[in-house]
């Protein structure tokens, strides 16, 4: 791995450093990091968090670091994924974030770059890009998660428009989404992969209704939306008609690339050492020896990621595959975290208001389980893994060539 920094990579870092220091407040660790989420669950504080978001979204957006990797035609600076890199860890030392909106430009921008019309380009990107619009990807259903073509909401063409009937679920910020992405089955006689249309959606056409979804921690990243007689112009799809799973691709191979390692912070090992030495454990021998674990898995992620930067700065050896990341990010989480609540002991059955440091640790241990599951399940990535990395055969696919229609549902 080859880590020097060319002299125009040195330069950028320097202007990216310049910029931060004018533009926001480096982490002291004693105000609230905003890269934490919300500051308690309320909906006035998720709705201050998306506004901080958008604030700084605008900042970015106004000094020319919005969509770092966009090419200049969409308003984008053209750059390559070597100066998003450098500016993530730059910024990753102050008191900001874009939270959800970095998000959605990688899930939403791509299709409609790669596959919108003109038209869809120019009406949608820049609100998107300076974050004046928020987003919300509808796509997993009840019954099509993990095999996510076997969805069930249709799309009946009627004239210029379709009329979409079917429910979504586990949709990040959809309550606060003015615009959604959404796949739809447009012809149940095709086999589950073909007959599917990708749509842009205005949330606020009659018949949608946004249920948040409230988690253990207390809060509601995610909702399930239903659609009654939602109609939606023809002139809002993306790509073909019918040929949608194309579009979809996109969409999941960006959300395949915004993994990342997961390691450091305030819940990673330093955090956990700090509560072992609190508690007078460190003497310990089981743990010693969970901490040990902790500690050799965070570094193992920090190499992982050093070698995906090592590929995107000089493009040499072989960047680490994104699932084998991904499922080695959450295997490590559940580790740290279990040993913190162990490590807490009687006081982790405290409430966030008596419990230290306000639930902190009873909170990321909840919400984890969001991340076994978004990105795609751990079962999946493992099913990746043994395909894309070790070269072993697909799994046998009986209903492959089957209409949609016929496949036995659940």
């Amino acid at each position: 791995m080859n880590f020097d920094e060319s002299l125009e990579e040195a330069e950028i870092r320097a202007e990216i450093r310049t910029f931060l220091d004018a533009n926001a407040t480096l982490k002291t660790g004693t105000e609230t990091d905003w890269s934490r989420g919300p500051v308690d669950d309320s909906e006035e504080a998720a709705r201050a968090y998306m506004e901080r978001c958008r604030s700084w979204q605008k900042v970015l957006h106004e000094n020319g670091w919005a969509g770092i990797t966009w090419p200049k035609a969409f308003g984008g600076r053209g750059d390559s994924a070597a100066v998003s890199v450098l500016f993530g860890q730059e910024a990753s030392k102050y008191d900001v974030t874009a939270g959800f909106i970095a998000a959605v430009q990688s899930l939403v921008g791509p299709p409609i770059m790669r596959h919108g019309t003109a038209e869809q380009q120019a009406r949608f990107l820049p609100g998107l890009l300076d974050g004046s619009v928020n987003w919300c990807q509808l796509f997993s259903e009840p019954g099509a998660g993990s095999d996510l073509a076997a969805l069930s909401t249709r799309a009946v063409r009627d004239g210029d428009s379709f009329i979409v009937n079917g429910q979504k679920v586990w949709n990040t910020q959809a309550q606060f989404a003015d615009w959604g992405i959404l796949i739809t089955r447009s012809d149940p006689d095709a086999p589950k992969h073909k007959g599917i249309t990708f749509l842009l959606v205005d949330m606020k056409t009659p018949g949608i209704e946004v249920r948040p979804l409230v988690q253990a921690t207390g809060q509601a990243h995610f909702n399930e939306v239903f659609f009654n007689d939602v109609v939606i112009p023809v002139e809002n799809v993306v790509g073909e008609i019918n040929e949608g799973w194309a579009v979809t691709r996109t969409v999941l191979s960006s959300e395949a690339g915004m993994i990342g390692s997961g390691a450091g912070g305030s819940n990673g090992f330093e955090g956990v050492l700090a509560l072992a030495r609190k508690y007078g454990r460190t003497n310990d021998h089981d743990i010693r020896l969970r901490l040990a674990d902790a500690y050799a898995r965070e570094r193992m992620l920090q190499l992982l990621g050093l070698r995906m930067q090592s590929f995107i700065l000089n493009g040499r050896g072989n960047p680490p595959d994104p699932s084998v990341m991904k499922n080695f990010m959450v295997q490590a989480a559940e580790k740290r975290y279990d040993l913190a609540l162990a490590l807490e002991g009687a006081d982790g059955m405290l409430d966030k208001v008596d419990a230290p440091q306000n639930g902190f640790w009873q909170s990321v241990h909840m919400g984890q389980f969001g991340s076994r599951i978004g990105g795609g399940t751990n079962e999946v990535h493992r099913n990746m893994i043994a395909e894309r990395a070790l070269g072993l055969p697909r799994d046998v696919q009986p209903d492959k060539g089957l209409p949609w229609k016929d496949i036995l549902k659940a």
